[in-house]
């Protein structure tokens, strides 16, 4: 400071450019020392922060390797592994904790009308496996990154392995309530019914019976997923199901076949009598159990039709019955006719009836008939037929009430039973011109007889009306001695009048 109040006096004293005499003041050693000493004891402080610095350096990096090192071994901080805390946690520590969760493992079952019930992991030594992918997902973190970990969370899930006895399983699910016998309602089929007037189809029972095996396969499966729940009936295979459903085609065709039963009305007639078949005794033909199924049974249907059929038969057929009968004498005579009357050919109308009741038809008809009279009613005979009075020996032939034709006659011999003219009822079979009667074949292959006639018309087998020129008289007591073998013998003029006339329909009446 002198130095320069020194020199700044000068410098106001002169104007010379010329430098002037330099003039050293002397410094105070103290003042040096204290200079040197400042600048060393700032490199020292340097020296010891820069050390501190590096001391901190190597600590800083020794414990991040140490922590490092700790999470090549430990998960960062904020791992979730399958809804575990698995923070600063080793992966057995982590499989520990997994397996704890397993020992408690209880899956319910719920089943269809009962109660869920309970299956316990110890019930079938359900245990943890351990598959390694915990220490898998711990060898892909990168331990030198776990400061990272700080500040972000991760969440894992892996496949949790375990391990079960299958047979102590299948003696858990057989021992379930579902799975019991007496706990299981079967199934019901759908089924056709009669309700409310009309057939309906009544839809399946489900029911609740099991099938253990599936229902076995099903928990197995949950159980392999840890499933904490299992629902039998999520499974349409759990239970056994009805074998016929509402859906079916063939209940559709019943219904619809059923129905047409019910629109069925059949109305016979016989003459001026009418008999009507319609849809509500047809139905009371059906069979139904106790619930009001309808039972299928063809077989027993068709049978209400034969007696159906069978009573009208009975009711109306004239064969085989005796009939009474005015004779031209006056007398009132009962003759049975075999071969003559209504019958109806029962088979063809069960037939006939069972497809009309099928198809639902209406209609008025006549039966099917196998024969055939000229009336109906008490006398089926009409008034056109032929009356044959064995008694008289005489024969009448009546169209529509008026007779067309007479003769005399001579009939069987009566004291021969073979040789007796039968009575009864019948019709032509056939007629010939000429022809030749004969008898019994005999032993050496020739007939008992052989007879040419003109006119051959048989009614009753081998007996017929013909002429027979060898009678030497027709009528009176002739038959008595000279009768035939059961023919009806006219003289040959008439049985060619007869010949002409006769239609093979009419009635011929035999009688005593």
């Amino acid at each position: 400071m002198r130095q320069k109040e020194v020199m700044g006096q000068s410098m106001r004293t002169t104007k010379s450019a010329r430098p002037g005499s330099v003039v050293y003041v002397p410094m105070d050693k103290s003042e040096f020392r204290s200079i040197i000493f400042s600048e060393k004891k700032k490199n020292k402080i340097k020296k010891i922060v820069i050390l501190i610095i590096l001391m901190i350096f190597v600590i800083g990096c020794c414990m991040y390797a140490g922590i490092s090192y700790y999470y090549s071994y430990h998960f960062f901080y904020g791992t979730t592994i399958n809804g575990i805390d698995s923070s600063n946690k080793t992966a057995y520590e982590v499989e520990q904790e997994i397996a704890g969760k397993k020992d408690n493992y209880t899956i319910q079952v719920r089943a269809r009308m009962q109660d869920p019930q309970a299956i316990t992991g110890k019930d079938i030594d359900y245990k943890y496996v351990s598959s390694g992918a915990v220490l898998q997902l711990l060898k892909t973190q990168k331990s030198w990154e776990w400061i990272g970990g700080l500040f972000e969370t991760k969440n894992y899930m892996v496949q949790e392995e375990a391990s079960f006895s299958r047979e102590k399983l299948e003696e858990q699910v057989n021992s379930l309530n579902c799975a019991k016998k007496e706990n299981q309602i079967a199934p019901e089929n759908a089924y056709v019914s009669f309700v409310n007037s009309e057939f309906t189809i009544v839809p399946e029972m489900e029911g609740n019976e099991l099938n253990t095996r599936e229902a076995y396969q099903m928990i197995c499966r949950a159980i392999d997923n840890d499933a904490a729940e299992v629902d039998l009936e999520s499974d349409p295979k759990a239970y056994k199901k009805a074998d016929v459903t509402k859906e079916s085609s063939e209940l559709q065709n019943m219904v619809n076949t059923y129905k047409n039963l019910t629109k069925t009305n059949i109305t016979y007639t016989f003459g001026d009598e009418t008999v009507t078949l319609d849809g509500n005794t047809i139905k009371n033909w059906l069979q139904f159990d106790e619930k009001g199924q309808l039972l299928q049974n063809d077989e027993a249907f068709r049978q209400h039709v034969v007696d159906y059929v069978a009573q009208l038969a009975a009711d109306h057929d004239t064969v085989g019955t005796e009939r009474q009968f005015q004779a031209t004498s006056g007398r009132t005579v009962y003759v049975y006719g075999s071969a003559y009357g209504w019958k109806i050919d029962q088979d063809k109308e069960v037939a006939q009836l069972m497809q009309e009741i099928q198809s639902g038809t209406q209609t008025t008809r006549e039966p099917v008939y196998s024969m055939r009279a000229n009336a109906h009613g008490i006398n089926d005979l009409g008034d056109t037929y032929i009356e044959v009075d064995l008694t008289e020996q005489y024969m009448w032939y009546y169209q529509n009430g008026n007779i067309i034709f007479q003769s005399e006659i001579v009939s069987g011999l009566p004291s021969d039973p073979d040789r007796k003219t039968p009575p009864g009822i019948f019709t032509l079979n056939s007629k010939s011109s000429p022809s030749v009667l004969r008898g019994e074949m005999t032993a050496n292959g020739t007939y008992s007889y052989e007879q040419p006639v003109t006119y051959w018309m048989p009614f009753n087998g081998g007996i017929g009306f013909h002429d027979a020129d060898w009678q030497p008289y027709f009528g009176g007591d002739r038959y008595l001695t000279g009768g035939s073998h059961g023919c009806i013998n006219l003289p040959p003029e008439n049985a060619g009048q007869l010949y002409s006339l006769i239609q093979y329909d009419v009635p011929i009446i035999c009688f005593y």
